[in-house]
């Protein structure tokens, strides 16, 4: 493994930070909603996001607006994995991989969230933080590919009885934190309090305030059983 000194590359991070962030900004359901005539800012609930176009649209229309996301969340981070799967941080047995592929998926997340290109009101990031999840371990190991697949569909599955889309989304971004942040507990079981360490760590807390500041509204709906029903199964159509 080679060694990579912070101090003599930060600015190949700078740079990620500001393509992943214009990455984010871009918004699959806008450019959908107009495809069909509309703009899924000013109909239903006027999220530009997966459940709002499943509401507005159709089932066949959400499941395809949620992979394009899900494919904007992942492929940053995979870049980000594979550009620097053969360094260590300097002085370190971190590798600048574990790092990167988070660092680059959160600027996805907070473009995604807050895009410079939509005044900065963007859709809630599920869809891309799930896209870094499953795009993040599978490109370490190949295997986590289905069972990432088979936590997704849990998700549904408890979206599709319970439909309480929100919180299913929330349960699930925190239960695949809560899953990498053991295993890099267990990888770096030695240097928990390296400063590495620690900032990977923190990637993956920061990814979930974001996903929980986008639901804030929802968790106060929740909070005061007002909150909308979301139905996965049943769909209306309101075109």
């Amino acid at each position: 493994m080679k060694e990579f000194v912070f101090a003599d590359g930060w600015y190949y991070f700078l740079l990620a930070a500001v393509a992943c962030y214009l990455i984010g900004c871009f918004n699959f359901a806008v450019l959908i909603s107009h495809f069909k005539k509309k703009d899924i800012r000013y109909v239903g609930s006027g999220n530009p996001g997966t459940m709002n176009m499943t509401r507005t649209f159709g089932m066949k229309v959400g499941v395809i607006n949620f992979f394009c996301d899900v494919i904007k969340g992942g492929v940053p981070a995979m870049v980000g994995y594979f550009l620097f799967k053969d360094y260590v941080f300097a002085g370190t047995c971190v590798s600048v991989a574990d790092f990167a592929r988070y660092f680059f998926g959160v600027f996805v997340i907070i473009g995604h969230i807050f895009p410079v290109t939509l005044k900065f009101k963007g859709g809630k990031g599920i869809a891309s933080t799930f896209g870094v999840f499953v795009f993040a371990l599978s490109c370490e190991q190949w295997w986590y590919f289905p069972i990432l697949v088979a936590a997704h569909f849990l998700i549904l599955f408890y979206i599709a009885v319970t439909e309480w889309g929100s919180m299913g989304s929330l349960i699930g971004v925190a239960g695949f934190t809560v899953w990498q942040a053991v295993i890099f507990a267990v990888r770096y079981s030695e240097n928990l309090l390296n400063v590495w360490t620690m900032l990977i760590f923190g990637l993956l807390l920061l990814i979930n305030l974001l996903t929980w500041i986008a639901h804030n509204k929802n968790i106060f709906r929740l909070l005061g059983g007002e909150e909308h029903r979301t139905s996965v199964i049943k769909h209306k159509n309101r075109i």
